[in-house]
């Protein structure tokens, strides 16, 4: 047996707000939508992860939720831009990630990072 797929599901009561933040904010597609369950997405390849952690690191909670994306600095403008009010960071981390924490829609914590360029 093998794992093909990991979803992430967020209860919320108000769908559309979700378009703001995981759509317009972050890029990502949206590609199901049942009136009572969106999901979003992208067709980039990605390795399947479950992290378990008594903390966010440097004594910070434990986000909900990471998207790693291409530009933390862009995706940090893009969320200030919309209102989102960030929680942590920007960050340069000694374990080679930049990242910052901010709440969605739902108050769920997403951390968003970027590995370090070699």
């Amino acid at each position: 047996m093998k794992v093909k797929r990991i979803v992430t599901n967020i209860h919320a009561e108000d769908l559309a707000a979700a378009r703001a933040f995981y759509e317009d904010v972050l890029g990502l597609e949206k590609w199901m939508d049942h009136g009572w369950i969106a999901t979003y997405g992208t067709d980039a390849r990605m390795d399947v992860q479950v992290s378990v952690a008594s903390e966010g690191g440097f004594g910070t909670p434990t986000p909900d939720l990471s998207i790693e994306v291409d530009d933390v600095d862009e995706a940090l403008n893009r969320m200030v831009q919309a209102g989102f009010q960030i929680e942590y960071g920007p960050a340069d981390e000694p374990w080679g990630v930049r990242r910052f924490y901010v709440r969605d829609p739902f108050g769920k914590l997403v951390n968003i990072l970027a590995h370090a360029q070699a």
